[in-house]
């Protein structure tokens, strides 16, 4: 009966471990595909930085926010256009650029990450594209003080800011990048593996030009 009690006591103890283990391991062998559009502050100004119900496109979100401005159009209509035309204000701009490359034979990454500033009051944006990364449990993209950091130490010394978890091992996406970040002192776009404090890719920033 007690080596009954034992064996029923080992089993419930494995499950958790088990699903621990399944969490940790299960995206090495799996892909996960996000294609996200480039915002286009020229078309949706105003809806650029609003996060979209999963029932209303951008231009459903875009026509509601432009009726409820539609007053305070109304009051700007005897201010002057701004020098350069809308066109010009909108327009985005690229700050950094740099390509992805492997972190060691095991955790391999390709593609290129991009930070815009999107015009209008549009904010920054951090854009991946082309994009493919190793798989692993809660990836993070980190935006590193660092040029080439290659572990936690180096990240923690330099310091960086969490933009957020990695929305796709595979596939084009948009970051957005609080407005407290100083860019000047931005050098590296980091997939970094939280669990185990692993980098798995890293893509060194520069000005273009």
């Amino acid at each position: 009966m007690i080596r009954y009690i034992v064996v029923g006591v080992g089993i419930v103890a494995l499950i958790p471990i088990l699903w621990f283990a399944w969490w940790l391991l299960s995206p090495l062998w799996s892909e996960n595909t996000v294609n996200e559009a480039f915002p286009d502050p020229e078309a949706f100004p105003l809806a650029t930085r609003a996060v979209v119900p999963a029932r209303l496109t951008m231009g459903e979100v875009e026509a509601v926010m432009a009726e409820a401005a539609q007053r305070m159009e109304e009051v700007a209509e005897a201010m002057p256009a701004m020098p350069g035309g809308a066109n010009a204000a909108n327009a985005p701009r690229v700050r950094l650029a740099g390509e992805f490359r492997d972190a060691d034979a095991f955790h391999k990454g390709s593609g290129t990450a991009t930070v815009y500033e999107l015009g209008g009051d549009g904010g920054r944006i951090l854009r991946l594209e082309d994009f493919r990364v190793t798989n692993g449990p809660d990836l993070r993209v980190l935006l590193a003080n660092a040029a080439d950091p290659e572990g936690h130490s180096d990240l923690a010394d330099a310091g960086y800011t969490e933009l957020g978890e990695l929305k796709g091992n595979v596939g084009s996406q948009n970051y957005e990048i609080p407005a407290s970040v100083d860019l000047s002192r931005a050098q590296s776009v980091v997939i970094y593996c939280n669990p185990f404090r692993v980098v798995f890719s890293v893509a060194t920033l520069a000005e273009p030009g």
